[in-house]
């Protein structure tokens, strides 16, 4: 049987255990070797990942386009999703409205020559993110079609296969696919609620790691965000490392209630990557990076040889949303209520002996001593979560829960159905 072909039908799912070179070749009565080096070809591409004595493992998003019929594992009836690690769709700005007044006010088409960045857009990006701590007096902008693919433009105009890069462990999944998609090494950098520990990035830069990836608040899946005193001890750490690319991840934005702390520019290469998706709307696929003017014009002119541009509609939508103060009241509503629910859930686990971590955004961070029984104990208790393996590479087991549409009435059950996958020999707290 095909690997690739299971993936695309919907067969074999993301995170599926393979079976090992000497039994499938049994299996299929082929040699050894051959299926070895069949398995080679599928993690070169990142869609297999070796986890040593774990076995090798379909990766969290192969880069193989499922049917339609298989685009997404449906939670059984019953089970209450709290896994998805997204913005809820009952708190997200309606858009339609702008989007009909952006449509209203376009003048003629435009011809290809007149692709690229709004000036308009530039301005207000330029004066948005100087407002929010980044140093712009020397930064370029350009835009995007999103955080990740900001992200992989700029890891392959600098970096090429093999090369290494420091990421955050446990970290943002789809990143860590991307980076074995584009045959790079991923070297893990420890973190806790501030941020990436300044001894394991070091470490990792001195292993020669040519790039860095940090995500600057409501890390995805910890919800860590870079303090203020972590960013004075990561600057020197960076700076002592001037050849290293520095791409810095906002992709909560606006939705985020920490004050942000930029660590660029501090090496000779530098982006600041903020999406509109989160705040906005998955389906504004539109990111504004910010960076050193070498840095950018390598982004724009990857672009130009590609897909040339984002929309000018897309531009002009994100433009106007900017503009729009009951746009700005939604999301500070928005991100209110994200997070009274991660606290309130976050209090919930501490009365219940939880370890649970989570200072901003949409996820809390909870370890466990054994993940698929966690999984599975709360899944026959009714609720969906994401296995910690999805975003780990060396950092202890966890579960990651997603408190985008975590009702109050609903924290003090969960919070019981997770202490007992945590604390199995224990009798969890009545709900109150």
């Amino acid at each position: 049987m095909s690997i690739e072909t299971g993936i695309r039908e919907g067969r074999i799912e993301a995170g599926a255990a393979l079976p090992p070179v000497r039994t499938l070749a049994e299996e299929l009565r082929v040699s050894p070797a051959t299926v070895a080096k069949a398995y080679g070809e599928l993690r070169r591409r990142g869609v297999i990942e070796a986890h040593g004595r774990r076995g090798t493992r379909v990766r969290s998003r192969p880069p193989v386009a499922p049917s339609r019929a298989a685009l997404r594992v449906e939670v059984a009836p019953g089970v209450w999703d709290v896994s998805a690690g997204e913005p809820s769709v009952h708190h997200l700005p309606p858009l339609g409205p702008r989007l009909s007044e952006v449509a209203a006010g376009l003048g003629g088409p435009i011809g290809y020559t007149h692709g690229g960045v709004l000036p308009d857009l530039a301005d207000a990006a330029r004066e948005r993110l100087a407002a929010g701590g980044v140093p712009m007096a020397d930064a370029d902008i350009t835009v995007t079609g999103g955080t990740l693919d900001a992200i992989e433009r700029l890891l392959t105009v600098y970096l090429r296969p093999g090369d290494a890069v420091a990421v955050e462990d446990p970290g943002w999944a789809n990143l860590l696919d991307l980076v074995a998609v584009l045959g790079l090494e991923a070297v893990p950098v420890a973190m806790d609620q501030s941020g990436p520990v300044p001894s394991s990035l070091e470490r990792a830069l001195s292993l020669g790691a040519r790039a860095v990836v940090i995500t600057s608040r409501a890390q995805n899946p910890t919800g860590a965000s870079v303090s203020p005193a972590r960013r004075l001890e990561l600057r020197p750490v960076l700076a002592a490392h001037p050849g290293v690319l520095l791409i810095e991840d906002d992709h909560a934005a606006e939705l985020a209630t920490t004050a942000l702390q930029c660590l660029g520019p501090v090496t000779g290469s530098w982006a600041f990557v903020r999406s509109a998706s989160k705040p906005f709307g998955p389906d504004l696929r539109i990111a504004v990076v910010a960076g050193d003017e070498t840095s950018i014009a390598r982004v724009a002119g990857r672009m130009r040889i590609g897909s040339g541009w984002v929309s000018t509609m897309l531009q002009r939508l994100l433009l106007r949303v900017w503009q729009d103060p009951s746009v700005a009241t939604w999301v500070e509503t928005a991100a209110g209520v994200y997070e009274n629910r991660r606290e309130t859930l976050l209090r919930a686990l501490r009365e219940r002996a939880v370890q649970a971590v989570g200072s901003a955004g949409l996820n809390v961070w909870v370890r466990v001593p054994d993940e698929t029984r966690a999984v599975s104990v709360l899944r026959e208790a009714g609720y969906a979560v994401a296995p910690g393996s999805l975003f780990r590479i060396d950092s202890p087991p966890g579960i990651r829960i997603t408190v985008s549409d975590l009702d109050p009435e609903r924290v003090d059950p969960l919070a019981d159905a997770v202490a007992v996958a945590v604390h199995p020999s224990s009798v969890a707290a009545p709900s109150r």
